[in-house]
């Protein structure tokens, strides 16, 4: 029949067959036949879509950035997003009858414009190019919350901010800046290394210094040690002489005083034989010295008497014409044997003349 045609959907679209204003029919990817002078089709894309973005914005420092990034979103209320935008379908040219469908991702766009736009006037420009995550965030949070976007109907799943790069003469000099950044962060470092290699020099002196300090002072320790031990053998050899000296001090008190008492001795014995010889003077005051000589020769030794005979002999040598001695007589006299050869000889000496 003419006018009546067959139409299949996929899954990821949400049909209503539409006739003489009312639904007839709906649900997600139908298939069905419809007379096209008094049906309508409305088709609403139940997966998600992407949409990209790219706007200007000022910072906090009045500096123009560009924010690239996307977001995707998906209607969550089909009855409801029809009832605001046109999702009519054209079944034949597979198109939709309005913009509507575009519209609705400029006005999820706008959305996320202007919650950027008031988070980009709180931050500087150096925040802002570095701040992509947490913008992309706190437009996401913005947008959900957003009445707008409820009353349409549409589920905002994710936002991602790709870039917020600024113009390009500022973006040159952001990277002059940075790059007389790094150079001074490199000078830096570099000064850093060079110090911390003189610091571990000067620590490494200081270790060799201690070092040697702390052998000079064991050596010190060492020597002190041995000079201690020389003093006491010093003091104890001091000590021993000290004792040897004291001994022989004692010593020679004592031989003084065994002199002193041997001196005293002598002199006792001479007085009593001073005494004695006083004594026998005093008995022989008077006596002949004749008699004398006699009593002191009572007793004597032969070779004595001979010895005072010849003694007598020379005394009266004037009177003595001739003295015989005859060779026995010397010999006996010589030999020491004069106790009988001695008195025989006085004899014939004596009697000849």
């Amino acid at each position: 029949m003419f006018g009546i045609r067959y139409a299949k959907f996929q899954p990821t679209q949400y049909v209503m067959k539409v006739k003489n204003g009312k639904v007839v029919k709906e649900g997600i990817g139908l298939s069905f036949t419809y007379y096209a002078p008094t049906t309508s089709v409305v088709v609403v894309p139940i997966s998600s879509i992407d949409v990209p973005f790219m706007f200007e914005e000022m910072t906090e420092d009045y500096q123009a950035i560009t924010v690239q990034g996307q977001l995707t979103y998906r209607i969550a209320d089909y009855r409801q997003i029809t009832g605001l935008l046109n999702y009519t379908y054209d079944l034949k040219k597979h198109v939709y009858l309005s913009d509507d469908p575009a519209k609705l991702n400029q006005r999820i766009i706008n959305l996320a414009k202007v919650h950027a736009k008031h988070e980009l006037a709180r931050m500087p420009l150096r925040v802002a190019v570095q701040s992509s995550e947490r913008l992309a965030q706190q437009i996401k949070t913005d947008v959900r919350e957003s009445e707008q976007l409820e009353a349409l109907g549409v589920e905002l799943m994710g936002v991602a901010v790709l870039a917020v790069l600024p113009n390009k003469e500022t973006m040159r000099a952001l990277e002059a800046t940075a790059r007389e950044e790094i150079l001074e962060h490199a000078d830096q470092a570099l000064y850093r290394r060079r110090n911390a290699s003189i610091e571990q020099e000067r620590r490494l002196k200081e270790n060799e210094l201690s070092t040697e300090m702390a052998v000079e002072a064991k050596k010190r320790q060492i020597r002190e040690a041995q000079l201690d031990a020389d003093r006491a053998v010093r003091q104890k050899e001091q000590r021993m002489e000290e004792e040897q000296l004291q001994f022989e001090t004692d010593m020679e008190q004592s031989r003084h005083q065994l002199i002193e008492l041997a001196a005293a001795n002598k002199r006792a014995e001479a007085d009593v034989k001073a005494y004695e010889l006083g004594t026998v003077m005093k008995s022989l005051h008077g006596i002949e010295p004749g008699v004398l000589q006699a009593l002191a020769n009572l007793g004597m030794n032969p070779d004595k008497l001979i010895a005072i005979a010849f003694q007598d002999l020379a005394d009266k040598a004037e009177r003595i014409g001739q003295l015989n001695i005859s060779p026995d007589l010397l010999q006996g006299l010589l030999s020491g044997q004069g106790s009988s050869t001695g008195g025989g000889a006085s004899g014939r000496g004596a009697g000849g003349r």
